[in-house]
């Protein structure tokens, strides 16, 4: 059976930043933030977001959370 292990944790904070004139598609901006704690929540990561948004030129478009995971043999 197999095991998993966070080793990593990074919250990216995706922004608005436009749209293509020449084919229509959105635009997006991506910050990353290294060092969060592995065990950190949802509603936690989302705080987080929010209450960096403001401090930005962009709007908020979304927020994603990274994981990086070791997959060992139990």
């Amino acid at each position: 059976m197999a095991v998993t292990q966070t080793l990593d944790t990074r919250l990216q904070l995706v922004f608005d930043n436009g749209i293509n004139e020449s084919n229509g598609n959105m635009v997006t901006k991506t910050k990353s933030l290294t060092n969060v704690k592995t065990d950190a929540t949802p509603d936690q990561l989302l705080a987080i977001a929010e209450a960096l948004a403001p401090l930005q030129t962009l709007p908020l478009y979304m927020v994603k959370r990274n994981d990086t995971d070791l997959i060992t043999a139990e």
